[in-house]
Formats: structure tokens, sequence, C-alpha cells
């Protein structure tokens, strides 16, 4: 039996040699200048690679954190909460646990958030923050960012917080040009990171936000984490390991080319939604909103993926059953990160050999 699996699960991704070794670098103290060197170094290419030239900060956290980040620190009136799965409605509950006012706006899971959706509820005038998640990991379902962002400059008096934890240098995000007032992600997804870290962008009309709000807790206070950033430093210590993996792999992404990185993923993401209607499976998101980073395949066919993922477990390979209450009824196959195309090749010929009975 393979000691190792290789991993084609949505997060945490298979990480390549060179970018662990970044990760085993000798330490450094966090408050010497070497660190504010490899920050500013890290931010510096994040800009290029979000398209922003605003706030990047480096958040030792999970994504979850910021997330909660996002409500203590812009949400002084109501939150209007876009869900359409398991990490959407983790959003919502976030906002309540935090004593904030907040209404769900829910569709079934599997569709996806439309603009049209958006404005009707924006137009009423309750909202000063909306919570959409880009690239629903648990349905793979990818919101239509670009249109949900042409109706949110009618409100220009309300935040918009995007989580693009699956979706973050796998497809492109203009952040500025969007008009994005924070956009987050963990690195264990498409940045090909071990997790314990979260990049989030972070715009001027947010900063100015939080400094009205009252009760913005300490560990993910937006403004002090402003003060800091403009030393290239953090308010607690940073995940200096991670920070330095992250220098390299931002590295290999701009040697890859944004735009090549971005029809790598595409291409994988149409190869995979191939393979599984070819052989007589269907996708579980409705047509025109599939994930470019990882395939959520409906269990037409009613396998057994426990025993799949057993049997691909003994060759060395692992996929993802379906998340929460699509357990059974879903299966997943990321295709993210630092994966080619020769290697989600691979892990579906060997998915054929064990379907199979090979």
């Amino acid at each position: 039996m393979a000691t190792h699996k290789k991993l084609f699960i949505p997060g945490p991704v298979e990480v390549s040699q060179d970018t662990l070794q970044a990760t085993a670098a000798p330490m450094i103290g966090h408050r010497d200048k070497a660190y504010a060197e490899l920050h500013g170094r890290v931010v510096g290419k994040l800009r290029k690679v979000l398209y922003t030239e605003g706030e990047v900060f480096l958040v030792t956290s999970s994504a979850t954190g910021m997330m909660e980040g996002v409500v203590r620190n812009l949400c002084a009136k109501r939150t209007l909460t876009c869900v359409l799965g398991a990490f959407s409605d983790r959003w919502h509950e976030i906002a309540l646990s935090n004593g904030k006012e907040a209404d769900r706006l829910d569709v079934e899971w599997g569709k996806a958030i439309k603009p049209e959706m958006v404005d009707a509820s924006l137009a009423t005038g309750k909202y000063d923050l909306v919570t959409l998640v880009h690239n629903e990991t648990s349905t793979g379902v990818m919101n239509p960012l670009e249109a949900i962002a042409q109706v949110m400059r009618k409100y220009p008096d309300v935040m918009f917080a995007v989580d693009s934890v699956s979706s973050m240098t796998g497809v492109k995000i203009e952040v500025d040009r969007l008009g994005l007032d924070v956009c987050l992600a963990g690195v264990q997804k498409a940045y090909g990171l071990p997790p314990g870290l979260t990049v989030a962008t972070v715009s001027k009309r947010a900063l100015e936000r939080a400094k009205t709000v009252k009760h913005r807790g300490y560990y993910f206070d937006f403004v002090e984490m402003k003060d800091y950033a403009d030393k290239s430093q953090t308010p607690c210590t940073p995940a200096i390991s991670l920070i330095a993996g992250l220098d390299c792999q931002t590295d290999k992404f701009l040697k890859e080319g944004l735009d090549a990185r971005f029809d790598r993923h595409r291409r994988m993401a149409e190869r995979c939604r191939g393979w599984a209607l070819e052989r007589g499976y269907a996708l579980f998101p409705e047509k025109g909103y599939e994930s470019a980073t990882l395939t959520c395949i409906a269990n037409t066919k009613g396998t057994d993926i426990g025993k799949l993922n057993g049997e691909l477990g003994k060759r060395g390979f692992a996929i993802s059953d379906g998340y929460g209450k699509l357990k059974g009824k879903t299966f997943r196959i990321a295709h993210m990160a630092d994966c080619q195309p020769a290697e989600l090749d691979e892990v579906l010929a060997v998915i054929d050999q064990v379907m199979e009975g090979g």
C-alpha cells in the first residue's frame, strides 16, 4: 500500500517538493529586517497576482478567521449573506455568532447566486455588507463575480466581501477593477501550500469603514493590521515558514505567466467535466456556473465513493466524497495549484481502472 496519497481533494492540495523545501528554510525573527524584506517582497508579488494596488494582509489563520474578521470590521448595520452551500452557510453563522444582524439570500445547493437576486435584496436599503463565496467548494459552483460586482456599484455604501478560498490564483480576479472591499483565501488550495495562512486584500474604503465600527476584536482588527502592514509586519507572530513558501509559489506563478496559469486551470476543468460526462455521470452545478478548480460530480450511477476512494488510496491517490449532506450523492476531483494536465489524466486513468475492476 502506498505511504503517501497524492491529493486530488479540494484542499489541502498536493504541495510541490520545491515549495515544501522553501518552507523548511532556517528560521528568522519576525521583527528582524530579514522578515520585513520577505513580507514586502511577497506582498509586492501578490499585488500583481491579484491585480490590486491596495492592501494585502498576510494573516496567520485559516480563511474562516478572516471571514470572522470581515463581519467584525465591516458590518455596522446588517449583513446580507449569499448562501449556496456549506461554506457560504458558515459565513452566515459567523455573522450571527458575532452578534451581527444578518439575513440569508439562499439558493438551492448546486445553483448560483444571480446578480438580480443581489440587486433586489440591496434595493431594500437594509444592508451595509454583502458576503459572497466566489467558488463554493462544497458544490463546485462558481458564482458570476463580474456580474455581481456590476450590481454592487449601484450601492456604494455597501461593503462587498468575497471568499475566494478555492478560486484565488486559479482564476483571474481583478480585485481593484471589480471593486472588491475584501477578497480572501487560505493558501492550502489553489496557492498550493500547506494550510495555516490566509491572503486577504482590503480596500481603502473598507479600512475607513473599520475605523467607525466598534468591537472589531483583537486578532483580526483591520486598523491594527494596516498599521503593521505599513512596516511590512504583522501585529502577531506570522507563519514565517508558510510565507517563505508563498515567496516560492508567487515566483512560480509569475514565471508560468498568470494568463497561462488561469488557462491551465480552465483546460483541466474541461477535461475533468468531459471525463465525468463520458462515463455517464452528471455535473452537480447548474450549467454555465461550474468551478474551474474542482469538479463536483453528481453520483448518478450510485458508485460507492468510500470504496472507490479506498481502492484509490491503495494505489497512492485520493479524491473527495461529497461534502456534508452531499456525501455519497456527489464526489469531487480537484485540479488546482501546481497540478498539471498529465497528473489529472493519471488519476482519471486510475479511477477508470478501479471502476473496471482492475
